[in-house]
């Protein structure tokens, strides 16, 4: 007897598992979740119950449509184009083939069953114009071509498009769409280079379009003519230290994962760096061409790390595809073009230009040469730009292929000449109005760079979380856990999460098993986080990097001396209890009226004792009648630190001099108590 998984059968039917999993329970069959197997006699239950719908539904549908007003499109039309002669956006068309289980971007070509999905969303009545109708059509207009088609003509007038969203990267107004920006990571030897090469090779349609070449460090492709930009950095580490240095240049990642290897070291880090970023992924697992490739077994890891695939019930895209042969890369590039029309990434080409600095050297013929992303505005030869750390007027711009060019748009990655200076990979670079503008500012970073070194602001330690939770800077206690062997970090992790309380918590930011690297150093710095290394040291480089940055690294032997002194750090955290102490009374027996200060209170102490720099109450006939601080406490003509009962007093109170005689003065002071996790 042949089984099927639940995901599999939904998937079939273009159902959600929870769908599935509903039908099977409502006629007695037992299934825990989408991954539970099921027998023949279960899957003609589903099928029958679906037949059944389905005819009901069909009849429905075929009376509503009936009523939806008719519009016709050309063969090849996109879905954008479909949605633009409903009237409609192309992002609406998209969630609606999403919401029916079909990943397709808006610039794919329309078939029957993508023009029936949208019909039944928007409500229209889509039909393709038979050839007679094209014929005839074109007597009366002349049609573009298919890829260019964003409004059709026929002899029934279309209605009226409320916006015409254009393909990414061209101008559409103010805030237009530009091409997403995309960073391959993940582990060594997984087929993250291969993957590009092959892009590289097969997807450049055009000199304009560029391609991934050595030239500079960023790269455009083209595809189904939209543009792609992608990022060639040299891994995970280059990714945190831009964005610890305040750049978010990456729009989407893809995760680059061997199928017949799994996850490694080097995709846990990669996974957590993009975590940390809040960066949209997108994993290809890669090498489905090997023999011992098992696919499911690395959607089922990833799942572990909280990147559960779509056809799980998930929200991760997750496409097989093979460097090697090609398979599926198609697809791969679709579902990025696809999260780039959900993300609505968009920028101001007529802004101010600025953006980020990706790589930077010194070459010997061309001297300071950087190469940069635009990001807002466009970048034209002649502007002044400037960084933190170099300045200088663009006399040269090269695209990703070496060509020589006079403006970059938005999300456009050029080689520029002209700097004075070489700036650091990761800044933000702006234009200004004159060179004159360019050196004060330069000037003014000199002098605060300088400020800086001599009075350095060092990272977080554990013992100044206290004070730092007080300005709410650090909402939780943020730990980078090394070790000697996976199973100390597996009693780390479960140790340290049955600390947190609902007042204080432990992100672990990341945790991995050899010495601190260069990476947990930079990883440490972008979350503010403590390293703790247990039986483990870090390299030389990241030494260096750790007290240059500032980032504290904790060294144990003995797991009870850091939970200790993890425990002691959130303890230090949590608010105190504060409870209020009455030091003593007072009863005001006459008022005195000095020049230039005002009225003094008269006052005998009764109870207790009346202290300089207590909190005081006035109560005027046993009601609180002003709350606040002394001014002044003196016995006689005398500045005194405290007066106790029995003896007499002068007081004079802050912004306050409404009392009266037989007022009672009541002093106390508010006393702090640790709290503890216990």
């Amino acid at each position: 007897m042949s089984k099927m998984r639940v995901y599999e059968l939904a998937k079939t039917y273009e159902k959600s598992n929870s769908e599935i999993i509903d039908i099977l329970t409502k006629h007695g069959v037992s299934v825990k979740s989408h991954m539970s197997s099921i027998d023949n006699d279960a899957i003609k239950l589903v099928e029958n119950e679906l037949d059944n719908k389905k005819q009901v539904k069909d009849v429905d549908v075929i009376e509503a449509i009936n009523t939806y007003e008719k519009i016709k499109v050309p063969k090849g039309a996109s879905v954008s184009d479909v949605a633009t002669a409903a009237g409609e956006k192309s992002g609406n068309a998209v969630k609606h083939l999403m919401a029916a289980g079909l990943m397709i971007p808006a610039t794919a070509e329309a078939d029957e069953k993508i023009l029936e999905i949208l019909g039944k969303g928007f409500e229209k009545h889509f039909v393709f114009l038979t050839k007679e109708e094209i014929a005839d059509s074109k007597k009366k207009v002349t049609l573009p071509k298919v890829k260019d088609v964003k409004k059709v003509t026929v002899s029934k007038p279309l209605k009226k498009t409320k916006e015409t969203k254009k393909p990414i990267g061209k101008k559409t107004g103010k805030s237009q769409s530009r091409p997403p920006i995309v960073t391959v990571m993940g582990h060594v030897d997984h087929g993250k280079t291969s993957l590009l090469d092959y892009i590289r090779e097969t997807r450049v349609t055009d000199k304009e379009a560029g391609g991934i070449t050595q030239h500079i460090g960023a790269a455009k492709v083209s595809y189904n003519g939209n543009a792609i930009v992608f990022l060639d950095t040299p891994g995970h580490e280059a990714f945190t230290l831009m964005r610890a240095r305040g750049a978010q240049v990456t729009d989407i990642v893809i995760l680059v994962v061997a199928a017949d290897d799994g996850l490694m070291p080097q995709t846990i880090e990669a996974i957590n760096h993009v975590k940390a970023a809040e960066v949209p992924i997108v994993v290809a697992i890669n090498k489905i061409d090997k023999p011992d490739s098992q696919p499911d077994r690395v959607r089922q890891q990833l799942s572990d790390y909280g990147l559960v695939p779509e056809e799980w019930g998930g929200e991760t895209i997750m496409v097989d595809v093979s460097a090697k042969t090609g398979a599926n890369v198609d697809k791969l590039l679709e579902m990025v073009l696809l999260v780039a029309e959900m993300q609505e990434i968009k920028a101001d080409y007529n802004a101010k230009p600025a953006g980020t600095v990706i790589e930077a050297n010194l070459d010997k013929g061309k001297g300071p040469v950087a190469t940069v992303i635009v990001q807002q505005g466009t970048l034209r030869k002649g502007d002044i730009i400037n960084t933190k750390t170099a300045w200088g007027k663009i006399r040269a711009m090269l695209d990703d292929s070496g060509n020589l060019i006079k403006e970059a748009t938005p999300s456009t990655p050029v080689e520029i000449l002209g700097l004075i200076n070489v700036p650091m990979p990761g800044e933000i670079f702006s234009t200004l109005s004159s060179e004159r503008e360019a050196r004060d500012i330069m000037s003014q970073y000199d002098f605060e760079r300088r400020e800086i070194d001599i009075n350095k602001t060092k990272r977080l330690t554990l013992e100044e979380l206290y004070e730092k939770m007080q300005t709410k800077e650090v909402p939780q206690l943020n730990l980078v856990l090394k070790a000697d062997v996976q199973g100390s970090i597996e009693a780390f992790h479960a140790s340290l999460m049955k600390m947190c309380t609902e007042s204080v918590s432990i992100n672990i930011v990341h945790e991995g098993v050899g010495r601190i690297s260069e990476s947990d150093v930079m990883l440490a710095s972008a979350s503010n986080a403590v390293i703790i290394g247990f039986n483990v040291r870090p390299d030389s480089n990241a030494k260096k990097i750790a007290e240059s940055d500032g980032v504290q690294i904790r060294f144990y032997q003995v797991i009870y001396d850091m939970l200790d002194d993890v425990k002691a750090a959130m303890e230090g955290m949590l608010e105190p209890e504060l409870r209020e102490h009455t030091l003593g009374s007072a009863e005001i027996r006459d008022i005195f009226r000095v020049p230039k200060i005002g009225n003094i209170a008269g006052c005998r102490v009764t109870e207790g004792l009346i202290r300089r720099n207590a909190k005081v109450r006035l109560i005027r006939d046993g009601v609180v009648f002003w709350n606040g601080d002394l001014s002044s406490l003196k016995h006689f003509k005398d500045d005194v630190r405290e007066i106790k009962s029995g003896n007499e007093c002068g007081l004079s109170f802050e912004k306050f001099q409404d009392f009266r005689v037989g007022d009672v003065i009541e002093a106390y002071e508010i006393l702090k108590k640790k709290r503890t996790l216990d």
